[in-house]
């Protein structure tokens, strides 16, 4: 991505050092990620004013707030007078249908980046994920941040975040003078509901016969952190951003006392996209290859920007475990309180036969 003109540079390392700072706006600023890093940003000495945007307001009374879809071209005269655009506005729920899910993640980004160079900002900060690189049996451990991006839409939202990366790449010849940074976080954690974070929810962890796993961790706490340095331009470009390292399933497996569930590949892949055809899980089969193939990214760029994560995957995966306690997912399908009692007292090994009666009841309920 290219780089700010020198003298664009200098005039805002001038505006920091003497105290102003940049005005930051945050899409998505009222729940989540977004939420976090206004407040963060509001609380910080470097910034001058946090512009809040979402479709309601949020409670951070030290933000400017304003109240609309970012989808609406009218969002351009709200970011006037912003250096930088934090745009975290995104939908990646599983259970959001995917055809309205990428409109809005796909247009979303569309518009605030015509948005934010119609009102003159010099920068926006994009959050996607690590996803982009693929899960594939010969990545490198860990994988550069230059490699190239070899996922598919075949995994939950996936295809919306290759979207917005080929957006961020576009945008800076379509709009000269617009600065992109892209932030790619690992496997994140911290009042997340996904895929990857379900898969320890099961009351055995599925590992596929001839997989090599890999788990590499990103806590909320931590990307924040890390889209306040992008916010402040201490880091720019493509980065990921995650826990130091990684851990093995053997790993993962004794830490969190969960045992495994071997099955082979064409089983297992079979079965999710089975269970997702006829609507009875929300995760593609396509999820399941980030369980298989490892997807470890280094974090070399945020270290040497100085930034160092401040948990590690250890940490984190506690942190999840006690985060998910008392759920009970199958197949990456949420199990009531009686569908969870027989999985506990039968094991994984019955509640995955159990998903068939699920899907044969359906078949007949369709008269199928």
């Amino acid at each position: 991505m290219s780089s700010p003109d020198p003298q664009v540079r200098a005039a805002r390392n001038h505006s920091t050092q003497s105290g102003r700072g940049p005005v930051v706006a945050v899409t998505g600023a009222a729940s989540g990620v977004g939420d976090l890093l206004a407040r963060r940003l509001a609380a910080s000495g470097e910034v001058k004013q946090v512009v809040a945007i979402d479709e309601r307001r949020g409670d951070l009374s030290e933000a400017q707030w304003h109240v609309l879809d970012v989808r609406d071209p009218a969002i351009a005269e709200k970011l006037r007078g912003a250096d930088v655009v934090v745009h975290l506005a995104l939908d990646l729920d599983l259970e959001t249908d995917a055809a309205a899910r990428t409109a809005y993640n796909v247009r979303g980004t569309q518009t605030v980046l015509t948005a934010a160079a119609a009102a003159g900002v010099h920068r926006v900060v994009l959050c996607t994920s690590a996803m982009v690189y693929g899960a594939l049996p010969d990545n490198d451990i860990p994988l550069s941040e230059d490699a190239e991006l070899r996922a598919t839409a075949e995994a939950t939202g996936v295809g919306d975040l290759l979207e917005i990366e080929r957006l961020a790449r576009r945008a800076p010849r379509a709009h000269p003078g617009l600065n992109v940074t892209v932030v790619r976080p690992a496997v994140l954690v911290g009042g997340t509901d996904t895929a990857l974070t379900r898969y320890f929810e099961s009351p055995r962890l599925l590992v596929v016969a001839g997989s090599r796993p890999a788990w590499q961790f990103c806590h909320v706490e931590d990307l924040v952190s890390a889209l306040e340095y992008a916010a402040l331009e201490k880091v720019e470009g493509e980065f990921a951003v995650g826990c130091d390292g990684w851990l093995d399933q053997e790993e993962v497996e004794e830490l969190s006392g969960i045992r495994r569930m071997e099955l082979p590949s064409a089983v297992a892949l079979g079965a999710a996209a089975r269970l997702h055809r006829i609507g009875l899980t929300p995760s593609p089969a396509g999820d399941l290859a980030y369980t298989m193939h490892p997807w470890v990214v280094s974090v070399g760029r945020l270290h040497d920007a100085g930034w160092r994560p401040q948990w590690t995957n250890e940490e984190v995966l506690a942190a999840l475990l006690e985060e998910v306690e008392g759920r009970h997912t199958v197949a990456g399908r949420r199990l009531g309180r009686k569908d969870a009692t027989a999985a506990g007292a039968a094991g994984a090994t019955v509640a995955l036969l159990g998903t068939a009666a699920l899907v044969r009841r359906a078949r007949k309920r369709r008269g199928l």
